[in-house]
């Protein structure tokens, strides 16, 4: 199964979150959609933060080369 790219992931919590607004409902259904919707959440950030450490690494290793 291929990884959901970013964009997805937010998208995705985009798509629980309009599920969790509607009133109709169980409170069954929306935990399994809160938890789910963290667990997406969690995943997206994680990508965020390898996203910024592949910068801080590019941005190192090109201020060597600049020199």
């Amino acid at each position: 199964m291929k990884q959901k790219t970013f964009e997805e992931k937010l998208e995705y919590s985009k798509e629980i979150l309009g599920k969790l607004m509607d009133p109709e409902i169980t409170l069954e259904e929306s935990l399994k959609l809160y938890e789910e919707g963290l667990k997406t959440i969690k995943d997206a950030q994680a990508m965020i933060e390898d996203a910024k450490l592949k910068v801080q690494i590019i941005e190192k290793s090109q201020s060597g080369v600049e020199r």
